[in-house]
């Protein structure tokens, strides 16, 4: 066991980047626009029992195996698994995960920033709905302004973790969290008192169950599935590493079930910003990806005081990734060092290269590469790069996780059950054993399966 390995100086400290890894532009970009183009509330009660369900098993099982071993996913089943056993293959599959999800997510956190800036600098003042597409738009065609964008997301998330984990990580994601979820109260309160918002209030709170066969049952639960992976980020050890920073003094249990009312909370609020003032401006819900881009500079327009209101909910959203970008940076530090025993200085100068190269294809995507459309007409590399990583690793990932805790073969119930349970705090229930081996991983797959299927022969 790595006696040198640096661990947080709080219990606060933990939770808050825990949960600052599970929310990100999942919660605050994606959760809203599937929420609209799902019908609202129906799909938010599916989204929510999935996270009770799958999500919070999942992420105790995920933390247990970082805190047993005190290693990040590219050596935690190599020192946990009974000896001629292959589990550790898997480290290869979840690293993958981190470095395609940060494929993508370092370019949309980069127009987060350019928002921020230009509604900060009035950029959206006096334009029609026309004008402000027409600037969603010329960024998406512009690969020189999204690459120095993506860049100085990378640069600052890597300057972060290059501090350390206390001095760095700890110590500049706590203050993000906190100043993030004091935006968001201060956002949903005004949003709630816009004239007119009550219909999306009702939209977003009374659940239409009518509405989930428009859009067929089986493609809600398999989008319901794959936002919950996606908003908790478990399955790929981007979890599992915060484990192997704590001590033993709680048990997991309770700290998952924090994280995860944290990360449903700041999603839930996400919506009660967006679809009042979507309804009190008369503006369509279901916009996708495009709703935070097109449809909410709009209704900040119209508002009175919308280029302070819009620079303030583009600063948190802002937060939201950058909080996501530096865990995972975090997490593919710890690869490195784990690995190869170098200092951390050498694997974040190496990363941080390997990452810029890596996210070049999803920002050339829109203009330069814009002719490959992997998952179909109108789909972009940016896409694609999301159903791997919300669609496939995520969902097979924790699969892996619960049985790899569960099974004989693997690390095993018991050994599995000391670590969850050791510590004050609520502890993980032995009685739903036979739920987390069997019944779990099959609605896993079901849903995995099913999403395929309707992808595909829809």
């Amino acid at each position: 066991m790595d006696q040198q390995r640096e661990k947080f100086s709080s219990r606060l400290g933990f939770i808050l980047i825990s949960a600052g890894c599970a929310i990100g532009l999942g919660n605050v970009w994606k959760f809203p626009y599937i929420t609209g183009q799902y019908g609202g509330a129906a799909f938010v009660l599916i989204y929510i029992l999935f996270l009770l369900i799958l999500g919070i098993p999942i992420m105790v099982t995920e933390l247990s195996v970082g805190r047993a071993s005190q290693k990040s996913v590219a050596m935690s089943m190599d020192v946990l698994e009974p000896k001629g056993t292959k589990w550790h293959l898997f480290k290869y599959f979840a690293m993958a995960g981190n470095y395609v999800l940060m494929m993508f997510y370092t370019t949309v956190a980069g127009w987060m920033l350019y928002y921020f800036i230009k509604m900060s600098a009035g950029g959206f003042v006096g334009l029609d709905k026309d004008g402000i597409a027409e600037i969603f738009g010329s960024l998406l065609q512009n690969p020189t302004l999204m690459v120095g964008f993506m860049i100085a997301v990378v640069l600052i998330g890597f300057g972060i973790c290059s501090q350390g984990l206390q001095q760095g990580v700890e110590k500049i994601t706590k203050v993000m969290m906190l100043l993030l979820l004091l935006l968001m109260v201060i956002l949903a309160c005004r949003s709630l008192f816009l004239k007119g918002g009550e219909e999306g209030l009702r939209f977003y709170l009374t659940p239409d169950f009518s509405a989930l066969k428009e859009f067929g049952i089986v493609d809600v639960l398999f989008a319901a599935l794959g936002q919950a992976f996606f908003t908790l980020s478990i399955g790929m050890g981007a979890i599992a590493i915060f484990g192997s920073y704590i001590d033993r003094s709680r048990s997991l249990t309770g700290e998952a079930i924090f994280i995860t009312i944290l990360d449903t909370m700041v999603a839930l609020m996400a919506g009660l910003i967006i679809f009042p003032a979507c309804f009190a401006y008369g503006i369509n819900p279901d916009a996708g990806p495009s709703l935070i881009f097109i449809t909410l500079p709009n209704v900040f327009n119209a508002m009175p005081g919308g280029r302070l209101w819009g620079s303030l909910f583009f600063l948190f959203m802002c937060f939201a990734a950058m909080s996501t970008v530096i865990a995972v940076f975090q997490n593919i530090i710890s690869f490195g060092t784990d690995l190869t025993k170098a200092s951390r200085k050498k694997v974040v100068s190496i990363n941080l290269v390997a990452i810029i190269l890596l996210s070049l294809p999803c920002v050339l995507g829109f203009n330069i590469l814009s002719g490959i459309q992997p998952l179909g007409e109108g789909s972009s590399i940016l896409d694609f790069e999301d159903f791997i990583v919300s669609n496939n690793i995520l969902p097979l990932g924790s699969v892996v996780y619960v049985l790899f805790c569960s099974m004989k073969i693997g690390w095993g119930w018991d050994n599995f059950m000391a670590e969850a349970n050791s510590g004050k705090g609520l502890k993980f229930p032995k009685s739903i054993r036979f739920y987390i081996q069997w019944i779990l991983p099959l609605i896993v797959l079901f849903v995995f399966i099913m999403g395929y299927k309707s992808l595909f022969f829809s």
